[in-house]
């Protein structure tokens, strides 16, 4: 009787575990020995970079198997080669995980050429921050504060990636709404690291990217006054920017709010998101979903997260999942008006 009992009982376990798509025993046999890659879609250095080389320092202890990971860095059109690799060539087999600019997937609806993902077949892992966009300026080109960009004598150069990414979006916003004195210089094809080594050496003002890149990989500069935030491009002020002037609050128009809602606050939701390719076995896009998720809590990862200046504050694959289904539902004449920002004529 009791053996009889003892099978029942792992038997509705066995049924539970298919139930819910996760076997933690076949998910250990294929992880074992296996080695992940993290393609990232900026060169070394960046933001993107350090958000991925500190997450995989910590991923694979908690993915079944114990996998090992490396990165491996695609840069090039803003992450558009790594987004269209993942889509086009990378194995549906989980052991490829994208890492590029989730802003491509509002470009996708704005119409911009060269994409060739759809974003609703993509697998989302999850994001492990929500990003708050900024625009930083050197000391060198005289501007410590918005109202002093606003009324500058000549334009403001800021350097971009190119079309489509988030480094060249948030000015071309900036430029719509209240067209300040700017310039935009493309073509820094190794991300933000590029951009800020140019600022540097004088050949740009500053760029504008998200606040929890720019104060870890240009923290001595913010230190020593060298580089100044002068705007910030979120629903509300970051707690850690209480006197930098922030965007909405300029806007005069509904449609200006919209703009900036639509255009730079919900892709920041998902701007640092990591994905997986279509047709990746759905227990091995659970498994890798789980694992992220125990990884943002991780204590070892969080000290680590901390040593290097990098926030957390983690969007799940289920949550990235549905802001990316909301963009196909988009109002026409937002999308019409973002296209025209975002995606400029040549």
């Amino acid at each position: 009787m009791i053996e009889r009992v003892k099978l029942i009982w792992a038997f509705v376990i066995g049924l539970t575990l298919i139930a819910g798509g996760v076997s933690t025993g076949t998910a250990a046999e294929f992880y074992r020995g296996k080695t992940i890659r993290i393609i990232v879609g900026f060169g070394p250095g960046g933001g993107f970079d350090t958000y991925s080389r500190t997450v995989a320092r910590h991923l694979g202890k908690h993915i079944p198997g114990k996998p090992s990971i490396f990165i491996q860095n695609k840069p090039g059109a803003g992450s558009l080669i790594a987004a269209n690799y993942m889509y086009v060539k990378a194995k549906p087999d989980g052991l490829t995980i994208g890492h590029w600019v989730g802003g491509l997937v509002l470009s996708k609806y704005l119409g911009k050429k060269g994409i060739q993902f759809d974003p609703q077949k993509f697998e989302w892992v999850g994001a492990p921050v929500r990003a708050s966009a900024v625009c930083a300026l050197t000391k060198a080109s005289g501007i410590t504060n918005f109202d002093q960009w606003l009324h500058a004598k000549k334009p403001v150069k800021i350097g971009s990636s190119g079309p489509g990414g988030i480094t060249d979006g948030i000015p071309r916003l900036l430029k719509q709404i209240l067209n300040p004195p700017l310039q935009i210089v493309s073509g820094y094809l190794g991300g933000t690291a590029s951009i800020r080594l140019a600022a540097e050496r004088g050949e740009i003002d500053g760029g504008c990217w998200p606040w929890e890149s720019i104060k870890s990989t240009w923290r001595h500069a913010l230190e020593t006054g060298d580089v100044n935030i002068v705007v910030q491009l979120l629903p509300k002020k970051h707690p850690e920017l209480p006197d930098v002037a922030n965007l909405i609050d300029y806007a005069k128009s509904d449609t200006d709010r919209q703009l900036i809602n639509a255009g730079i606050h919900g892709p920041g939701e998902m701007l640092y998101s990591y994905s997986l390719s279509p047709g990746t076995p759905k227990e091995r896009v659970k498994i890798l979903q789980v694992a992220f998720m125990k990884t943002m809590k991780d204590p070892e990862f969080l000290a680590d997260a901390k040593k290097s200046k990098r926030d957390i504050n983690p969007v799940s694959g289920e949550e990235v999942t549905k802001i990316v289904a909301g963009y196909a539902r988009l109002n026409p004449i937002v999308v019409e008006k973002l296209s025209s920002i975002f995606i400029p004529k040549l």
